[in-house]
């Protein structure tokens, strides 16, 4: 237990060049950009819009009926569950890179490691926050009267932050000594997209793929997120305690193992660097 709560005491002790950090990445995510902040909402609708031809269109995938909300539009139904992802691909690449992109800072100054992670993981939840504001506006335009479930939707957005967060932790401690791993994770998340219901819905698959497949499938966190975001938001439902309780299991996992690999790993950062 010690040396769990080891670490967190040092990040908390440094709290300060957490915030510094934090404020940095911020500032420099949309320098020099036009458009600047902006680009945090068109980029996602650009993809949904994408989406929503070729599924929508092409393939006439439809949304389900809302449980309590009763809409019906595949572009609502799609951001429930892409914007989730693309925060989690942001948390994860941007942590996974953290140590090699300030290798220089990590070499001449003694400093909790971690807190590079998390300033990125911190900057991606402001931008995540930013880009479910204004997804929240569209769903109560369409008719999502969800607000009693917003401090549910916040409960879940807080479990993705650390679930994204542990994993972050674990891959930029191992891309320090194995620098093919982000060409692989690149690939690995590309399969991971399609194998969570994002751009289709879980009943398109169901009966449609063995038995083995679907044990795996029903075992896919982000699915289980992807689920719950939905539920709250399109559904205007409660997502239930199972729900809940998958993402804090997968939540508090992924940081203890993800957290106890940094340790484990970090003596040597300095000198791989």
């Amino acid at each position: 237990m010690a040396s769990l709560i080891a670490p967190v005491k040092r990040v908390a002790a440094s709290h300060e060049l957490l915030w510094n950090l934090t404020l940095r990445e911020l500032r420099t995510k949309y320098r020099k950009s036009v458009l600047g902040w902006s680009w945090s909402m068109l980029n996602p609708l650009a993809t949904v819009a994408i989406y929503s031809f070729v599924f929508g269109h092409l393939f006439q995938a439809e949304a389900p009926v809302g449980v309590n909300s009763n809409i019906k539009v595949f572009a609502l139904y799609l951001l429930c569950g892409l914007l989730p992802w693309n925060f989690f691909m942001l948390v994860t690449n941007t942590g996974m890179n953290s140590l090699l992109s300030n290798a220089a800072l990590v070499r001449k100054v003694a400093f909790p490691r971690e807190v590079l992670v998390f300033a990125n993981s911190l900057h991606g939840i402001v931008q995540f926050g930013i880009e479910m504001g204004l997804l929240t506006i569209a769903l109560v335009i369409a008719g999502s009267l969800f607000f009693p479930w917003i401090p549910i939707v916040l409960l879940q957005m807080l479990l993705l932050l650390l679930f994204a967060s542990g994993l972050a932790l674990g891959l930029s401690a191992a891309n320090v000594y194995f620098r093919d791993l982000g060409y692989l994770w690149q690939i690995f998340t590309q399969v991971w997209f399609f194998a969570t219901p994002i751009v289709y819905t879980p009943a398109i698959i169901e009966g449609k793929v063995p038995e083995w497949v679907q044990r795996i499938l029903d075992l896919n966190p982000m699915a289980v997120f992807a689920q719950g975001f939905r539920r709250s938001m399109y559904d205007s439902a409660f997502p239930g305690w199972d729900n809940l309780g998958a993402c804090a299991l997968v939540a508090v996992v992924s940081m203890v193992l993800g957290w106890s690999l940094f340790t484990k790993l970090s003596r040597r950062f300095a000198e791989e660097l």
